[in-house]
């Protein structure tokens, strides 16, 4: 598959005799693609009912005529004024019971039936003026920015007790699922059943956990819509651009139903508020070595459970061209970082890489979010790298994507579990995967992500399951039928809603026997040091097994079973713990590592090894030098 590069383009917010000049240096620049119309409802209709087209179509012409292709974009996330006036309770609202205001965007709440279908209808509109002449599209903008999923309005309310009564049919059902007798909190209807917020304390997290569910639901049906009215009259490949580290609903659910998942890429805005640990200040103008290639490989295997078939089409919709406006301190990239972040989606099987933005806007909110183009049309530095990319791609060989030796499970569901009860005040779902998707990268290793319910695990030699609140019927599965090695835990299997009331209790792990008889969070202070190095920390589980222990704390507790390939880890690994324990199984199960100095990552393909440099001092590879901020290309032996 042919690798392209575009932009995002508002037309609406520059005069109209720049367009075609715009659209001319893009196609020179060496752009596919140019997305637009995502924000522009307020121009596409000023007023109820009265529709301006012609200066998108003027615009759709203009950038078509110059060989670009289009992603047509859906503007839900910026309900126009009037809008508020049509369905004055569209707002969401917060825990604490505060509307979320008009005056930015993503304004409307998931369950506001009225604008929900106002907005599947001007997605439907466009579809139907535009259908012929774009060539893919994106629903509505970044489901979940802002923490915008969950919303405790009244709408939210009533269906929430509509999508109750469809799950559990009685209270009694209802009431026995979520064990409320304790407390004394059993319901007599369904028309009781409040929110989950504004509780004098912890409510009960089987009520949470379905109000999470359910909000993460709200969003794919309203995503559903759109893909319908748009479908009635286009057969371009869908699409929505997702978020880094935006958590609050299922992506793989909500990928099901489109061909093309994309995710906009920020690696330096994300640095200081998204990444879980790490060292900030070494990478200050490069982002974390890790954050990004997580979130390829996560909407890579998003993208797989798409409506396309075949490969799985990802994009990256937005990637950071220089300084951004959103982050708590904004510096500038060190020069090479736009040509490496593009070349590393590359490397992890995108098909495209689009810069946001086209140029820099010099109004409203994001005046020092910096474009490719200054707000004088002169090129930023961004440019010069989109151009080296571009030049690049020219002379380059398609990137050939390859099934990874080592595989992540990745579960959303058991996100918000842990936030509902997390028992420990730092443990985070997503930190957990991230600290050892980290450190199998710091051995030189590729890694696929895979969703929950994956039924085989066939191909892989290692393949970790950690933290996943409870195994699928599939996983479970595909774990026992695994050739390879598998590695569970921490806090794998150890409840449903509830723990589960059974003897032997948890984890139950395909070919291990494996009773926890007691679980502790552990403070900052409270670590346990490994015998053989490192140390257990935040969460650590107390084990009754047979099964032979390969690792245990200094004052003897074990923290590691396994039987044959069979593993499980029953403490959370600190860097050093992690990187050692993961190291000997990769080794044990057949697979090359490569012990990284810092900031050095490699991602393999089918014919080259690509290695990439995130130091800001240049590092060694196997004899060769690779500059500070610079990409190494391999081939590697067929």
């Amino acid at each position: 598959m042919k690798r392209t590069l575009g932009t995002c383009y508002y037309p609406e917010h520059w005069p109209e005799d720049i367009w075609a000049e715009d659209a001319r240096r893009m196609v020179d620049l060496g752009l596919t693609w140019v997305r637009i119309g995502e924000f522009a409802w307020s121009r596409l209709e000023p007023t109820p009912g009265h529709y301006d087209w012609g200066w998108l179509d003027r615009a759709v012409d203009v950038l078509t005529g110059a060989g670009l292709r289009i992603v047509m974009g859906t503007p839900s996330a910026t309900p126009p004024r009037w809008m508020l006036d049509r369905h004055p309770d569209m707002l969401a609202v917060d825990a604490e019971g505060r509307e979320r205001g008009f005056g930015s965007r993503r304004h409307y709440c998931f369950s506001h039936a009225g604008y929900r279908a106002d907005a599947a209808h001007m997605a439907g509109l466009m579809a139907a003026r535009y259908g012929d002449r774009v060539a893919a599209w994106q629903t509505d903008n970044e489901y979940g920015c802002h923490d915008t999923i969950v919303s405790y309005s009244d709408n939210a309310r009533r269906a929430f007790r509509d999508w109750l009564r469809h799950r559990y049919q009685t209270p009694e059902a209802l009431n026995a699922a979520w064990s409320n007798v304790f407390w004394s909190m059993e319901y007599d209807a369904f028309d009781q059943v409040d929110l989950p917020n504004l509780t004098v304390t912890e409510p009960n997290p089987a009520h949470v956990l379905a109000f999470r569910r359910f909000a993460s639901e709200e969003v794919q049906r309203w995503n559903r819509d759109q893909i319908a009215a748009i479908r009635a009259h286009s057969d371009a490949p869908i699409s929505h651009n997702y978020m880094g580290r935006v958590l609050e609903f299922d992506h793989f659910a909500l990928g099901a139903d489109m061909e093309i998942a994309t995710w906009d890429s920020y690696p330096m805005g994300f640095l200081l508020d998204r990444v879980p640990d790490g060292d900030k200040t070494a990478y200050l103008r490069q982002g974390d070595p890790d954050f990004q290639a997580f979130h390829h490989d996560l909407y890579r295997a998003v993208a797989a459970c798409g409506a396309g078939g075949g490969d799985a089409r990802w994009w990256v919709m937005e990637q950071q061209p220089g300084p951004v406006n959103w982050a708590p301190w904004n510096p500038a990239p060190l020069p090479g970082m736009v040509r490496l972040w593009s070349w590393e989606a590359f490397a992890h099987g995108a098909e495209t890489v689009a810069w946001f933005r086209w140029r820099q806007a010099p109004f409203a909110q994001e005046q020092q979010h910096a474009g490719l183009l200054r707000p004088d049309s002169q090129p930023a530095r961004g440019f010069v790298e989109a151009a080296e990319v571009a030049a690049e791609l020219a002379d380059a060989p398609d990137v050939a994507p390859v099934q990874a030796p080592v595989a992540l499970v990745f579960d959303y569901v058991s996100q918000w579990a842990w936030e509902v009860q997390p028992q420990g005040a730092d443990f985070d779902y997503f930190a957990l995967c991230f600290d050892l998707y980290r450190a199998l990268r710091s051995l030189g290793l590729s890694v696929d992500i895979l969703p929950p319910d994956t039924a085989t695990l066939s191909g892989y030699r290692m393949t970790l399951v950690p933290g996943l609140l409870t195994l699928t019927d599939p996983l479970r599965g595909g774990i026992a039928a695994a050739d390879g090695m598998v590695v569970t835990g921490p806090r794998t299997d150890l409840k449903t809603d509830q723990i589960a009331f059974k003897s032997p209790m948890g984890p139950d792990i395909p070919g291990l026997d494996l009773t926890s008889v007691m679980e502790e969070s552990l403070p900052p202070q409270g670590a346990r040091p490994l015998a053989k190095g490192g140390a257990i920390g935040k969460w650590l589980e107390h084990i009754d097994s047979p099964e032979d222990s390969g690792e245990m704390t200094t004052d003897g507790t074990p923290t590691l079973f396994r039987r044959g390939n069979r593993v499980h880890l029953a403490g959370w690994p600190d860097t050093t713990a992690a990187r050692r324990i993961l190291r000997d199984l990769a080794i044990e199960a057949g697979i090359a590592i490569t012990d990284l100095p810092d900031g050095l990552r490699i991602r393999d393909t089918g014919a080259e090894r690509f290695v990439f440099n995130y130091a800001a001092e240049p590092r060694t590879y196997e004899g060769q030098t690779v500059p500070a901020a610079g990409v190494l290309r391999l081939s590697l032996p067929s």
